[in-house]
């Protein structure tokens, strides 16, 4: 697949700069929207190709600026589900307010628009009771939650009223190369590594029963390509995830073993406001069979990989 001109928005967070890291040999031209919030200018690659904004999509006239000039949108800004708690009102404005105005402004300003593809989460499933859980499901508790699942509604109505060729992912807890420990907001795997690289305690919330479902930042990508380039995905809402329910306990086993570092101690704290889940299975069939995407990595391959880039192997 080639593209054309594109538009990452959040291009300099974990999964944006990874998504553009994908691009840049098979895209022409590639504009980055982020205003460094919690991304790291650094994790964008420097090349020609790439023409930065340091600012918001809430921005409108850098949009007006940029639009015109691009095909595919990949809307990946937000703020995340810790902040989501700490400030509502930042949550709303930039996941909900900026997706609108990004949605309006491509509707008005990208006449050549071929594919937006736009960054969801599972998170909207919270505690689920139906385990692997399906796209039809929903469990609102977070704000953060509340603005992502309000903005794929918003992706439908732009679908319906002007027949934008839109796809939803929902990505589940996402790790590997790129994902910073240096940020505050990251996931628990770059945690974990962290605190083995420091010999420090693994901090665990709660009693580490908890699961989450893992899911390897290349094959996260890989589901972006496929859903950019297939048009079956148009108004679409896939899970991207592996099907695997891993405990906090057993991550934290995994990565003693594949560093080594088998004497690390955990260390337990009380649960957060944010943590509501005690269980997170994603049902990831739809994508496979509709998309033929399929994850290519199982949790100690991806912890490898993840542990060769920290050490400065590839990227």
């Amino acid at each position: 697949m080639k593209f054309t001109n594109v538009l990452v928005t959040g291009g300099a967070g974990f999964l944006g700069s990874q998504l553009v890291k994908k691009l840049l040999p098979i895209s022409n031209h590639i504009y980055v929207i982020d205003d460094l919030s919690t991304g790291n200018r650094a994790a964008v690659p420097l090349s020609e190709k790439i023409t930065f904004y340091e600012d918001s999509v809430t921005n409108g006239r850098i949009l007006e600026e940029v639009l015109p000039k691009v095909e595919y949108i990949f809307h990946f800004s937000c703020k995340n589900l810790v902040l989501s708690v700490k400030n509502m009102d930042d949550d709303f404005h930039t996941n909900l307010y900026g997706g609108y105005l990004l949605l309006q402004k491509a509707q008005e300003f990208c006449p050549n628009l071929k594919k937006f593809v736009y960054a969801s989460t599972t998170s909207i499933y919270s505690e689920s009771p139906i385990l692997p859980t399906p796209e039809s499901y929903y469990n609102i508790k977070l704000p953060y939650a509340a603005s992502k699942f309000s903005m794929e509604h918003y992706c439908h109505v732009y679908y319906e009223m002007y027949q934008m060729p839109i796809t939803i992912l929902r990505f589940s807890n996402v790790y590997g190369p790129g994902q910073l420990s240096s940020n505050p907001y990251c996931g628990v795997v770059a945690k974990f590594f962290e605190a083995v690289e420091h010999n420090e305690s693994m901090i665990i919330y709660g009693d580490g029963t908890q699961t989450r479902d893992f899911t390897f930042v290349e094959d996260a990508m890989d589901a972006v390509v496929i859903a950019a380039s297939s048009e079956k995905s148009i108004n679409q809402v896939y899970n991207v995830g592996t099907g695997v329910e891993t405990s906090v306990l057993d991550l934290a086993k995994a990565i003693k073993k594949v560093t080594n570092h088998e004497n690390i101690k955990l260390k337990f704290e009380p649960k957060r406001r944010v943590d509501v889940v005690q269980r997170r299975c994603i049902h990831a069939e739809k994508i496979k069979e509709e998309l033929h995407w399929h994850n290519r990595h199982s949790l100690i391959d991806g912890l490898v990989k993840t542990y060769i880039w920290l050490n400065g192997g590839e990227d």
